[in-house]
């Protein structure tokens, strides 16, 4: 019923039905995350590493409301250069589709329609996670309901440390999401590798998580898995010049009144002006080291 919604690019199609290793990326990091053309060369170079690693790259985005698993090149540069993309997320895509729009896909939005595409491994920079002061303002991102429901392993640089890290672990415990750690005890914060918060377990290896994903959905255990993979040391920012950073947008945001959907591309743009452009590199670094580990992932769980 929903094939005549969703267009699978005829590599990633391939791919898929002789079981070759796939990877699922997200479009809100070329919309919404950097200007053109730096957007497209970071979207590019990371479906090279994908590639360079053994899986073929999708990435996923809605344009004139088709779901697309797996860009053309053209289709990336016309997303990297047209204004006024939908920022997509669960919510939003039976309008975008109806309208027949185009639409950046969040982390939410990305796992559905790779999962429509029968992709099980996603890599993307940071999930979104309950944010700050939520017990007042009921703000929690629909990416963690999205992880206890859909059968998609996301691979990250852990939680956006412009959010609560302590209650989004508990929210994820609560749904029966398990975050483990690629090689590290640790949540990593995105722009550092250390946050104070422990994961639910350690993988030393790719072949170790591929094996207990297979068992999760063998087993018929619905939704997503995080694998919390830290942002290499030479990459991560100072703690201290990050954290004071958030605080000062954090500040910023609330006098201004932003709030919802808007608060984390506000958010992670006045961290960027704050930093002097330094956590846009961190994140472009992070984002290649999620792909790298990614891909290693998605060729272990296809051979399984």
């Amino acid at each position: 019923m929903y094939e005549k919604y969703l267009d699978i690019n005829p590599e990633v199609k391939k791919a898929l039905d002789e079981g070759r290793p796939v990877v699922a990326l997200e479009s809100t990091i070329i919309s919404h995350g950097m200007p053109y053309p730096q957007n497209v060369e970071t979207a590019r170079r990371v479906e090279e590493i994908v590639r360079e690693n053994g899986a073929i790259p999708a990435t996923i985005a809605i344009i004139n409301g088709r779901l697309k698993a797996g860009l053309t090149d053209e289709e990336l540069e016309y997303f990297g250069k047209e204004k006024g993309i939908v920022k997509a997320s669960r919510r939003d895509i039976p309008f975008i589709v109806s309208k027949k729009l185009d639409g950046a896909t969040t982390v939410a939005s990305t796992m559905i329609i790779a999962n429509l595409a029968g992709i099980k491994v996603f890599v993307t920079g940071g999930i979104g996670g309950v944010h700050r002061g939520a017990s007042e303002s009921f703000d929690i991102s629909a990416d963690l309901q999205e992880l206890s429901k859909t059968d998609v392993a996301v691979v990250c640089a852990g939680v956006k440390s412009i959010l609560d890290i302590g209650l989004t672990l508990e929210y994820l415990e609560t749904n029966g999401v398990p975050v483990v750690g690629y090689k590290t005890k640790e949540m990593p914060a995105f722009y550092s590798r250390r946050s104070g918060f422990s994961v639910d377990y350690k993988a030393e290896n790719p072949k170790e998580i591929a094996e207990a994903l297979k068992t999760k959905w063998g087993m018929d255990l619905k939704g997503g898995m995080i694998i919390a993979n830290p942002i290499k040391e030479e990459d991560a920012m100072n703690h201290e010049e990050i954290t004071n950073a958030i605080n000062d947008a954090l500040f910023e945001a609330g006098k201004l009144g932003i709030k919802g959907k808007n608060i984390t591309p506000y958010l992670l743009g006045k961290v960027k002006d704050l930093t002097e452009g330094k956590s846009l590199e961190s994140n472009i670094k992070l984002v290649y080291n999620n792909a790298m580990v990614g891909a290693k992932i998605a060729v272990e769980y296809r051979k399984l």
